[in-house]
Parts: structure tokens; sequence; C-alpha cells
């Protein structure tokens, strides 16, 4: 376990004057009270053994405020989570493909407005109106008109992604283009084509070199050969009676822009850091307002789980970002799941404060500590949203595709 502790980003660039107006404060007081009730919740769901492993950071004000790890990278050798541990990000990944378009938009390597018919042959919807019409914001900005999780299931049993792009054509449309939401790995996947296409470069090399790179997200990695090259990687793990079985994680649902990122919760502080402006030469602030800007409504998602229900307001998608109304303020939002990984980031802009929690199992407590955190910091009502006085659940049936003995990690 690592204690709480103040830590900066790593060297900053060169002074850049901000123009953006004067920041709101939240008391000191209940920033400091709000840490120390974290705290004390971790240690409950540590001690119930609520969890396989998990790593958890809050910044505010581009420092990192606390810091903390819990349980197994590996329950079966016992090796600890550390700050340097790579997690599956899962759905976090698709806010670096937005930055990365953003930068080279910006750049004039393309636009937002870019359609995908004109930059990629194979690309066709079902209605051909709707395949002149689409660009990448669409994509992006997942308002295409598909249904939602197209393919998915086909993705998640091994269906090849280039396979699947180019079947998108034999699903109905839900509504025209940019009408209405539809939440996509696949066709959100795209824009690595149309990246490709437009500067002859792949692009997680481009995340790489205008991203990871350039935060010091070293730990920061593409696919499963990435994350088992890592120092130190969580497996995926499944409960058995009282305690945690590993398993390899499933080559499925790798794919670079939707769900491809590993990254430790170190790499995560650097990420919400320039996310909440910290890092201006990377991300600027005038980008990060385009990112973070609502899109298209999202009904749906006021009632994903109990505490969206009580405390969202008004729930859109923005590029690669939920954006909420939590009771009166603006909270950017997105969270990610794949077999044996869940993971989650939020920030309120107007207090710069954000947290991110990652863990390696497919348990539901730990989702709810996130709004726990947001609660106390504004002053509301406190809700156990992650059950920790609850009993303890049930185990889930074991995954297919469980070894008794993984392949160690490469050092």
């Amino acid at each position: 376990m690592l204690p709480a502790f103040a830590r900066g980003a790593p060297p900053q660039e060169p002074t850049v004057i901000h123009t953006e107006p004067q920041r709101e404060r939240l008391p000191p007081v209940r920033i400091d009270d709000t840490i120390k009730s974290y705290n004390a919740w971790l240690d409950q769901l540590a001690a119930s053994n609520r969890v396989a492993g998990l790593a958890t950071a809050v910044v505010l004000d581009d420092k990192v405020r606390f810091e903390r790890t819990l349980g197994y990278a590996d329950a079966q050798t016992g090796e600890k989570v550390q700050p340097d541990t790579a997690f599956r990000l899962a759905s976090l990944s698709k806010a670096f493909a937005t930055a990365l378009t953003g930068i080279l938009v910006r750049e004039g390597v393309l636009s937002w407005d870019t359609r995908l018919s004109e930059v990629l042959p194979f690309f066709k919807l079902k209605d051909a109106h709707a395949t002149e019409q689409a660009t990448v914001r669409d994509i992006l900005g997942q308002r295409l008109g598909l249904p939602r999780n197209a393919y998915d299931n086909m993705l998640s049993s091994g269906v090849p992604y280039q396979e699947l792009a180019r079947k998108l054509d034999e699903v109905d449309m839900s509504c025209g283009v940019g009408d209405c939401y539809g939440y996509q790995n696949v066709a959100f996947s795209l824009i690595g084509d149309v990246i490709y296409a437009e500067t002859g470069d792949f692009f997680y090399h481009l995340v790489d070199k205008r991203l990871f790179l350039p935060l010091g997200m070293t730990d920061a990695s593409y696919g499963r050969d990435g994350l088992e090259s890592s120092k130190s990687w969580a497996r995926p793990h499944y409960r058995r009676g009282s305690g945690w079985v590993a398993f390899e994680p499933n080559d499925n649902f790798y794919v670079p822009p939707a769900a491809g990122v590993n990254a430790s919760i170190r790499d995560m502080e650097q990420w919400l850091i320039a996310q909440m402006g910290g890092r201006p030469m990377v991300l600027p602030q005038q980008l990060l307002e385009v990112l973070h800007a609502p899109g298209i409504d999202t009904p749906s998602e006021r009632m994903a789980s109990p505490w969206r229900r009580a405390r969202v307001k008004e729930a859109h998608y923005a590029l690669g970002w939920r954006v909420y109304d939590y009771m009166g303020h603006t909270l950017i939002f997105h969270a990610g799941a794949v077999q044996g990984y869940r993971a989650e980031i939020g920030f309120f802009p107007e207090y710069h404060i954000g947290m991110v929690v990652m863990w390696n199992c497919e348990c539901a407590e730990p989702a709810g500590l996130m709004p726990m955190v947001f609660d106390k910091l504004l002053g509301l009502p406190e809700v156990d949203w992650a059950e920790l006085n609850a009993p303890v659940r049930s185990a889930r049936p074991a995954p297919r595709r469980v070894h008794k003995r993984l392949r160690p990690a490469r050092h």
C-alpha cells in the first residue's frame, strides 16, 4: 500500500501564459476530509477482499494529491500491484484516439468533417446517403447512426476488426448520421484507418510519439504484447471461494483506437493532468474545449447505474468522453470494461480536480468509489455507492480460457 502524498508532474514545458478564467476552489478542509475518507473506504474494500488488485489516484491543480495501490497484480505468484503496474484501459483508450485526432486537425492533416468515404475506399453503410455523409466527428462522437455496440459480440468472439469494419453495410441503421447516439467500438476504430491513410504512419506509433512520450507515460503501450512486455502488469482475475485466480488476458477486443491502451496509475496521473489543462504544449486548452464539448444527447446513460440515476441530470457524448451534469457541476467522465479489467476516469474542470480507478477483476464494488469521492468533494449527502457495507457478492463463473500456469511476464 502506498500512502497519500503530494507529487508534481514531470519536468514542465516553457512557461505559457494562461488566459482561462480564474479557477473555482473547493474548501481545502473538505478536500482533506474527502481524501481521508477515500483512504478509509479503500481500507474497507481491501479488508473485505472485494477486489483482486486496484490502483487509484486523485489529482488536484496539476499535482498528484493521493495515490494508492491494493491487492494483487498476480494472486497466483503473490505479486502486488505497484504504481508502475500496467492495466488494460478498455474504453478509456478512446480519449487517446480523439486527442491524437485533435492534434492532427490543428496541424491541418485532416478535419473533424473529413468524410470517411473520401479516405477509406472500403467504408460503406447500408444507406448510401449515410455513407457519403459520415465524418470523422460522427464516428468519434458516437453518432454514426448504427445500433449500439454493432458487432461487439463478434469482436469478443475473435472475429478480426478488419473483417467487421468491412461488414458495416450489413447493419440496419437506427437513424440518420448525426441524429442519434449509438455507442460503437468497431466503427469508432475506423479513425485508425483514417489516420494511416492521411499520414502514412500507424495509429499507435503516432499516439506513442505525440502523447505517451511527451507526457511521460513511460509504462503505456498498445496491445497484449505491450501489456505482457511491461515490467509489471496486472493479470485479470476471477473469484474462487474467498480468493482470486489469475487467468490469461483475452486477445479479443484489443482494437487500438477503441480499447487498445495499457497504462499504469503513474501514466494515468499524467494523462489526467494533461486533460485538465496542465500540459498545454501537448494538449492546448483550445483543443481540450473541443474534445470535452457536449455533443449528442445520451439519455440512456443517466439510467446506467444507481449513482447516475441519483446524481446525473443530463448526459452527452463529446469526443471520446462523456459529459455529465453532476448535480449542477460539469463532470468529464469515461468508464471502460473488458474481460477481467475495469477502469474509470473523471474530473470537474471548474475545480481542476479528478481521479482515476483501475482494477483487475469483474468486480462491481470499485465502480461506486468515484461517485462517493465526488459526492464528498461537492458537499452532497453521503451514499455507499460501492456497497462496502453490503455482503460480499458471490463468485461469478470462471472465464472460459483459464490457465493454471500463466506465461511469465517479460522483463
